[in-house]
């Protein structure tokens, strides 16, 4: 047994921290009699801080770091360097663990009594040895302030003091060679630049920088000095496009990010033609060399692997970007190299540029070993055996890309000598052993013949290999095609219902297929089925019942606000699956008013037989669909009417909450929350919360109806307007029960980002409609946090890039809470702030990030900018007093960009897609043309104006693109 077992069974078995210690000194009287000296300080640092990465540092887990450090098992500065190189590494990442960790080694240091060097740093290490602590120091230094401030730790403040105490142990700096002088001044000269630094840890930085100055001599200085002002000029007065910089991936990572939160629109990672021309105009707009531009692209994509969550199936969950960069990324690359070969590139330039890009990969073991980190983490929360399978994300990277004939074998082998006997996933060899293809296998054991458990278990595996991901979409893809257009309702049913009890399904098919065709299709069966001729249509209209189910939770889940859905000339509206509106009766449709009065008396008639076969074959079932709020609305005023007794009406609901109707009933919950919302509390609405409560708390109500009812149902029951439990008359509702249920469905924790902007995103809604009380679950999340999520997220994107990770914003759901305009006024205010930092390249790449990738149920925002926004900041910096160059610089920077984003992504819209309509609301030329004329209507007037129009006349590339800015 390890240390790290022993630390791990001990700490899993409750054993105290004084017990522990035991244990250990235990263990190393008997490992050192047989095997002599042992490292025992590091190796219980590590088992230690992979527990605290795992478990955060609770009290029992500082008992036992406590313990080692004032016993001297662990040396405080065996713990420093350890801890610094996990912070580094991103082992650790939470603000309040880290902070207690550097206190608790602090701690230890000042209880010691002796000098840093010596109790902080090893006295007799050398000096490469504590060089390399120093800067995992100061790379712990950064990493406190990127960090947003919180009242649960003062990290920025620890940090700063251990920076304090190292820096000035630094031994005899004169014997530093040049190029380790370079790198520590940089990085000490960047925190001071970049950073406000409280006083006492600035002026030892001031100390180190100065002292390294004298030891580099004005010579080097001078050709960094150069070097740099070499950069700023390619980022900004010799060329308005940016730079080709190797070391920056932000438009990648930005992309990236955007096609899988946006995956099931039509710019999304599912959409095929789409995203490649997105991956095509990214590719002209930065000028990338082949190699460069992969390197970057697969850079971007395993730091937004290592970024990720290790639990979960949302955006950002480790699942999610494993399925995409395995799953989806390569065989997207093939199909951008195809596209581009199409137009005249040669094959083995790109050939050449995967095999550089993943030797560059390779290089970066930090990255991967932060991959397999997060991917160690992700298994660990698997139940099943089959988590445990060995591999490293590189190896499984490396094989996909072989696999989809990116990389040929000979480079595969070279890279990793173990693809040499590899026989590929189970599932695939299990496709071999029956000598058949692997989308074969699947289709012939995705069955109505699998038993529900077996079904489970091959989702499950499939799951766990993303190789096989392609396959099972295409799989369900044929099948929904097919058997939609037969009509064959039994296997459509199986399919659909599979697909909705299984969430990471739905997200493995979002990401390789356009899931509007799915919609479309289903829509289409809708809207033509009729069950005239059917010989059992109870069983009929049960089995669609089940399509429009998962239809309807398609819309919901990938958040498809479009009205309509197209293919060819064929159009159809999307509203019938979300329309809940009731009917009058002087404006009710015909095909509604034939058949109204027979329904309405075989549900809620106490005479009638029931739902007979005659009755569902005269009806059309999205006439039923249509016509379900109408029916329950009636009831309602039946009953408080007099017409009908309360047993009829249950006897009603009844019928909805068998298979035979449930699938009508999203529209009929919300319109009766409508109704209750309507009329409020003082109006009789006892009946509309019967109905509600005796459909949303029955047993057999489908989960599928609380999953997409649950949202509307928390923002209306929120508040002391609707207290816990509300009595009128003789009836008593316990809405207290109807909310839990919705917060269950929704799987709501007063945890994690998602639970806290929903539960903020009710308060504000609540308060909106006019409940004088917010929702008392969200004591802990005050409806100005919600508010100031824009801000939040396009800071916490510089934030990100100015650590070299991933960034990313989320402009949809920023759009949800402010107006478009707000947003990018707000998004300018962060840029000016930024630019001043010299960041004016990471502005540039955001805003034309924002202005021009297409988003679904998203205005256009370049129009809005060049047309509104624009005249309005220009007169701002007029105003401006004193030096307007950096303000001045960034306006045209971001015309540039954006305007070139723009002419690319249409130019590779229209050549891989065909697509000629103005997606970004107008053409960039004539956005160009109508820009050039106002800047020069206002050169007398505006010298904001002018130095702009000459900034742009004078970048050859953007002229080249756009002459009607030459002069």
């Amino acid at each position: 047994m390890s240390l790290a077992s022993l630390t791990r069974n001990s700490y899993q078995s409750g054993i105290s921290p004084a017990q522990w210690l035991q244990l250990c000194k235990l263990w190393v009287d008997n490992e050192t009699s047989g095997q002599g000296s042992l490292n025992v300080g590091p190796a219980i640092s590590d088992a230690l801080i992979a527990l605290c990465s795992t478990y955060d540092a609770n009290s029992i887990l500082l008992g036992y770091l406590r313990h080692a450090l004032g016993n001297g098992l662990v040396s405080t500065s065996d713990f420093v360097a350890t801890f610094l190189r996990a912070v580094r590494s991103s082992q650790l990442q939470n603000g309040s663990t880290l902070d207690v960790l550097c206190r608790t080694a602090l701690d230890a240091h000042y209880a010691s009594g002796m000098p840093p060097l010596g109790s902080l740093l090893p006295s007799a290490s050398s000096q490469t040895s504590i060089l390399a602590i120093v800067n995992d120091a100061l790379a712990f230094l950064r990493h406190a302030y990127s960090l947003p401030p919180s009242g649960f730790h003062t990290l920025s403040t620890t940090a700063s003091e251990l920076v304090t105490l190292i820096l000035p142990c630094v031994p005899d700096i004169l014997q530093m060679s040049t190029t380790q002088a370079m790198i520590c001044f940089g990085d000490a000269n960047d925190l001071l630049h970049s950073i406000r630094l409280s006083p006492e840890v600035r002026q030892v930085l001031e100390t180190f920088v100065f002292s390294l100055s004298l030891l580099i001599g004005d010579d080097a200085k001078v050709a960094r000095e150069a070097q740099i002002i070499h950069t700023q000029l390619a980022l900004g007065k010799s060329d308005m496009l940016g730079s080709n910089l190797e070391a920056d991936s932000i438009s990648c990572s930005l992309l990236l990010q955007s096609i899988i939160a946006s995956r099931a629109s039509d710019y999304g990672a599912g959409s095929g033609l789409e995203a490649v021309a997105l991956l095509t105009g990214l590719l002209r707009w930065t000028s990338l060399a082949p190699n460069v531009f992969y390197t970057q692209m697969l850079l971007a994509s395993f730091t937004c692997v290592a970024q990720s969550s290790p639990k979960g199936i949302h955006d950002g969950s480790f699942f999610m970007w494993r399925a995409f960069v395995l799953g989806r990324l390569p065989r997207l690359l093939h199909s951008f190299e195809k596209e581009l070969e199409r137009h005249g590139t040669v094959e083995a330039d790109w050939r050449a540029a995967i095999h550089t890009a993943v030797s560059a990969v390779l290089q970066r073991s930090d990255l991967l070993s932060r991959c397999d980190h997060v991917q160690a983490q992700a298994r660990t929360r698997e139940s099943s055996e089959e988590t445990a399978s060995p591999g490293s994300f590189i190896r499984d990277f490396t094989q996909q890309l072989y696999a989809v004939g990116l990389i040929d074998q000979a480079f595969a082998v070279n890279a990793d000598p173990t693809l040499a006997n590899d026989s590929g996933t189970r599932l695939q060899a299990e496709a071999f052993e029956h000598n058949c293809t692997l989308e074969s296998y699947l289709e012939s054991r995705l069955t109505m013949e699998l038993s529900e458990e077996d079904t489970r278990t091959l989702l499950h595996r499939i799951h766990l290999e993303p190789g096989s991901h392609h396959f099972f979409a295409q799989v369900v893809r044929k099948r929904f095609t097919s058997h939609s257009k037969s009509g064959d309702l039994e296997i459509l049913s199986h399919l659909t219902k599979m697909l909705s009890a299984h969430d990471f399904a739905l997200d493995i098919l979002s990401l390789h297929l356009k899931i509007t065709d799915l919609v479309f299709e289903a829509l289409e069966l809708l809207h033509e089925y009729d069950c005239e001729t059917i010989g059992d249509p109870q069983t009929a209209v049960s089995h669609l019942g089940d399509v429009v189910l998962f239809t309807q939770m398609v819309l919901a889940k990938f958040q498809i606000s479009a009205p309509s859905l197209r293919r060819g000339g064929k159009v159809l509206r999307t509203e019938i699956l979300r329309s809940s509106r009731v009917y009058h009766p002087e404006v009710i449709p015909p095909d509604v008013k034939t058949v109204f009065p027979g329904w309405f008396k075989a549900i809620f008639d106490s005479s009638s037989e029931g739902i007979d076969d005659t009755i569902l074959r005269s009806t059309k079932p999205k006439t039923l669909l249509q016509m379900s709020p109408t029916l329950f609305s009636q009831a309602c005023i039946a009953r408080q009417e007099g017409r009908i007794e309360n047993d009829d009406l249950h006897n009603g609901i009844s019928y909805f909450l068998g298979s035979l109707l449930n699938w009508t009933l999203v529209g009929v919950v919300h319109a009766m929350l409508f109704e209750v919302q309507q009329r409020g509390l003082t109006a009789p609405v006892q009946v509309q919360l019967e109905v509600l409560q005796s459909l949303l708390l029955a047993t057999t109500c489908p989960h599928v109806i609380l999953r997409l009812c649950s949202r509307n149902i928390l923002t209306l029951l929120s508040g002391k307007r609707y207290s816990t439990q509300i009595a009128i008359s003789s009836f008593h509702y316990d809405i207290g029960a109807i909310r839990s249920v919705a917060f269950r469905t929704l799987s709501v924790a007063k945890e994690g980002e998602d639970a806290a902007f929903l539960v903020t995103f009710l308060t504000v809604t609540t308060l909106a409609l006019g409940n004088s009380q917010a929702p008392e679950d969200s004591a802990s999340a005050p409806p100005d946090a919600f508010l100031d999520f824009p801000r939040r997220e396009i800071r916490d994107a510089f934030a990100l890039a100015r650590q070299h990770k991933a960034p990313r914003i989320d402009v949809g759901r920023c759009l949800t809470i402010t107006t478009p305009t707000k947003f990018l006024l707000l998004l300018w205010t962060e840029l000016c702030a930024a630019a001043s930092l010299g960041e004016m390249e990471t502005c540039r790449r955001i805003m034309t990030f924002v202005l021009v990738v297409p988003r679904a149920g998203v205005p256009p925002l370049l129009p809005l900018f060049m047309y509104n926004l624009l005249p309005q900041l220009i007169a701002a910096v007029d105003q401006q007093g004193g030096d307007t160059s950096v303000n001045t610089e960034l306006l045209a920077t971001i015309i540039a960009g954006a305007l070139s984003g723009a002419l690319h992504l249409e130019r590779a819209l229209q050549t891989i897609c065909n697509e000629h309509a103005t997606l970004l609301g107008q053409a960039s030329a004539v956005l160009a043309r109508k820009l050039a004329a106002d800047l020069r209507t206002r050169k007398t007037t505006s010298s904001t104006s002018t130095t702009i129009l000459e900034r742009l006349g004078t970048s050859s590339p953007f002229a080249a693109n756009f002459p009607v800015f030459m002069t």
